[in-house]
């Protein structure tokens, strides 16, 4: 069996000091008992859904942290560039694809090598 305690707990630790909380401030943005979040980043939480769901959405926390732990971890730049994005409407997702697109390309050729 798969031990998934390790990287749940990890992952609460890591958004926990991310977001500056306390284990206080969690358990109540979350709407969980303190204790609840003190077992699960002691790697001794078995939590139902119920306290799953609330807790990774109060920490921002990208559930393949969890549940894919062997892939990379991102950086912090790119997971704070991929939160902006899941926090767009759809409207303005279509409006700032060509936008990131033009600024990718201006990135890209302003680092590329010229050819003498």
């Amino acid at each position: 069996m798969p031990d998934y305690t390790h990287p749940l707990g990890d992952a609460v630790k890591r958004a926990r000091g991310r977001l500056d909380l306390t284990q206080s401030e969690v358990a109540e943005a979350a709407d969980v008992d303190v204790r609840t979040v003190l077992n699960i980043e002691n790697y001794k939480g078995n939590p139902k859904m119920e306290v799953l769901y609330p807790l990774v959405r109060t920490l921002k926390i990208d559930a393949r942290e969890i549940f894919n732990p062997e892939m990379r971890r991102e950086t912090p730049e790119l997971r704070q560039l991929r939160l902006l994005i899941e926090d767009c409407s759809e409207e303005e997702a279509a409006f700032l694809i060509p936008v990131f697109q033009s600024i990718l390309n201006a990135l890209r050729n302003k680092n590329a090598t010229p050819i003498e």
